[in-house]
């Protein structure tokens, strides 16, 4: 059994919750994990730079000087990639970065993010865990009292709130995402996975799920 720690609205210690190991992946989906992380980072590229090649850039396919008698090399148009103006060779064009993963690929990369997490003790309840209002520094010094380590925290709620996000946006190591929807790459760079008695149901659902 994985023991995670359970904490009150002031960051009070309010016990253990158990999970039951056998719902974890910890034997399997390594590389289904470096998969997805790749192909999420690789969908945050835009894929806009582009450069102008000699075609694109202005100037006239007339000779600039004569062949001979200038003591240079001879180049044959403005446009040259080896004069100012010229034209760029071999330069970035636009070009769509995104990668392809199986959707069983990916659910199998979640499990196992998420199980190391749980068997590492890095996922903690907070109940209730949204604030009655929302207010930046309380709700920082209760992560600061759950996740005493620091790094990144990702909030992972059953339902997402208004006072919650707004509590949380000005948290430059603490992202928001609701417990069904959080993909592999925010579970597998967060040090510390913050939910509540629901958002856990919600991710244990999403573990047993890839077992039937």
């Amino acid at each position: 059994m994985s023991k995670l720690q359970k904490f009150g609205p002031d960051g009070a210690a309010a016990g253990e919750i158990e999970i039951d190991d056998g719902i974890l992946a910890l034997d399997k989906g390594a590389q289904a994990v470096t998969d997805a992380v790749t192909a999420y980072r690789a969908g945050l590229r835009a894929g806009t730079a582009s450069t102008r090649t000699r075609a694109d850039v202005n100037g006239g396919g007339k000779k600039p000087f004569k062949q001979k008698g200038t003591g240079g090399a001879r180049r044959g148009s403005s446009r040259s990639p080896v004069l100012k103006g010229g034209g760029t060779v071999f330069g970035p064009h636009p070009r769509d970065w995104s990668k392809k993963v199986n959707k069983k690929v990916a659910a199998l990369a979640f499990r196992r993010a998420l199980s190391a997490r749980i068997a590492e003790g890095a996922v903690k309840v907070v109940e209730p865990l949204a604030p009655a209002e929302p207010k930046t520094k309380a709700f920082a010094a209760l992560l600061k009292t759950v996740a005493p380590e620091g790094g990144k925290v990702l909030v992972a709620p059953a339902k997402i709130e208004r006072a919650l996000v707004l509590s949380a946006r000005n948290l430059a190591d603490a992202a928001v995402a609701p417990a069904a929807g959080a993909s592999t790459y925010p579970i597998a760079r967060a040090g510390v996975i913050v939910t509540d008695a629901a958002g856990l149901d919600a991710l244990k659902a999403r573990l047993e799920g890839g077992n039937k």
